[in-house]
């Protein structure tokens, strides 16, 4: 105990990294504050008590925000969708290939467009939103006013959301957009907690919530052993010359790879897509396709939906480690910096292996990363509450395990700089002790 509050002083007595975290918290709680604020026009005692199907797992994201007919109703997710059609257009078109490889000035205009496109989204969404959600009885004012309305005030929420993620990143510790996913998601979790013990009233109950605490444990265990699998690759640098009967120069380093290169964005990805097929088909409902897509995409422990999902994951996880880690760029900057994998040549060849390994240790990734992110069905099948089930796997705790061991990496870089101890017991993080290529 003692040495965790050696290591908070420490935390807290790095200005920058104090401002960087009060900074954090001061945007999540804005975050939480605008999803209990309700949009005008809506008598909230009229709104269904919980969203079910699509649109609960939808609300599961948003912390609430969804069922309470919130300003911040839609949060983030339009901005990912509009990120998904970017990085496939970054990849199907040539002008967007050129803006991708311009660096900066291309990344900006990337970054417009990606803005723009999530206005339009945002507004298709709304109306699906107001339409499909939010019933007739519950609006209190001329409904094409409240629909016109709605629309702009559930837009400017999502822009204003992803302004918060911006500045997460910027002004903050982590990654902005993925911290607003994650603080939706944990702050469901003592209510999913409390209804899960209270379920369990008997003596025999009481006996199986532990049993399933136990299995939350390890699935949570083999989700953070996903997130930080590392494949190192053996890097060698020639002598540089020899001084005094010293050689100074060479050194022996490694290349990380890490299994799950694309951390939760895959997952994210794939959500935001799932929640396309139910969405786009509301209007046809009274259609027997329509009625097929609502039904089978609105319930997670479907075959369908899970197959899809998981096959979804799985293309994610390749195209994102694809745009994320070159292992041309990579071999190229060996090669300038005299570096090579013992027994490959520089060059081609290095960007070859790299690329081989890369990939044969992608495809068990992202297949394990797909198994996880369906555990929810098995464990609701198993007679785990719906509202709990998900924090067994799924999107839920991918998400919240990336996050938060994303966060306190940086925090750690923090800590190191100063020389001050790490957050782990021994002070090191793997691969700390030996000297990487970045």
């Amino acid at each position: 105990m003692k040495k965790f509050i050696t290591t908070i002083r420490n935390i807290f007595s790095i200005e920058e990294l104090r401002t960087r975290i009060l900074n954090t918290l001061g945007f999540l709680i804005i975050f939480r504050l605008g999803s209990f604020i309700v949009l005008p026009g809506v008598n909230p005692d009229q709104l269904p008590e919980s969203a079910d199907g699509i649109f609960g797992l939808l609300d599961s994201f948003l912390g609430g925000a969804f069922n309470n007919a919130a300003i911040f109703g839609l949060g983030i997710m339009p901005y990912i969708s509009a990120s998904i059609v970017v990085q496939l257009l970054t990849i199907a078109i040539p002008h967007f290939q050129r803006l991708q490889k311009e660096g900066e000035s291309g990344r900006k205009r990337l970054t417009q467009i990606t803005r723009v496109l999530t206005i339009i989204i945002t507004l298709g969404q709304s109306i699906g939103y107001l339409t499909a959600y939010i019933p007739g009885e519950a609006v209190v004012v001329d409904p094409l006013f409240f629909k016109i309305s709605s629309a702009i005030i559930l837009t400017s929420g999502t822009m204003f959301c992803m302004w918060l993620g911006e500045r997460i990143t910027d002004k903050g510790i982590g990654n902005g957009i993925s911290m607003l996913i994650m603080i939706g998601i944990i702050s469901r979790f003592p209510n999913s907690l409390i209804f899960e013990f209270t379920s369990k009233g008997d003596q025999g109950g009481i006996i199986l919530f532990v049993l399933e605490m136990v299995a939350l444990f390890f699935v949570v265990m083999a989700v953070v052993a996903l997130t930080k699998a590392v494949r190192r690759i053996p890097v060698n640098y020639a002598k540089a010359h020899v001084s005094g009967g010293r050689a100074y120069g060479g050194q022996r380093q490694y290349i990380p790879l890490k299994v799950n290169s694309s951390g939760v964005m895959p997952i994210i990805f794939a959500q935001a897509l799932m929640f396309l097929p139910a969405l786009f088909a509301q209007p046809f409902q009274d259609t027997d396709l329509g009625n097929y897509f609502i039904t089978t995409f609105s319930n997670y422990q479907t075959p369908v939906y899970n197959i899809t999902f998981a096959i979804l994951i799985i293309l994610f996880t390749f195209f994102y480690t694809a745009i994320t880690v070159n292992p041309t760029e990579i071999a190229d900057g060996l090669k300038r910096n005299g570096g090579f994998i013992p027994g490959v040549k520089p060059g081609k060849e290095t960007s070859e292996y790299l690329d081989s390994v890369l990939t044969k240790i992608t495809l068990p990734g992202s297949i394990f990363l797909a198994i996880v992110a369906i555990l929810p069905a098995f464990a609701t099948l198993a007679g785990v509450s719906p509202m709990f089930s998900q924090f067994y796997g799924g999107t839920s705790l991918l998400i919240m395990v990336g996050v938060i061991l994303d966060t306190l990496q940086q925090i750690e870089s923090y800590l190191l700089m100063r020389h001050y101890e790490g957050l782990m017991k021994s002070g090191k993080v793997k691969g700390r002790s030996e000297a990487a290529v970045v």
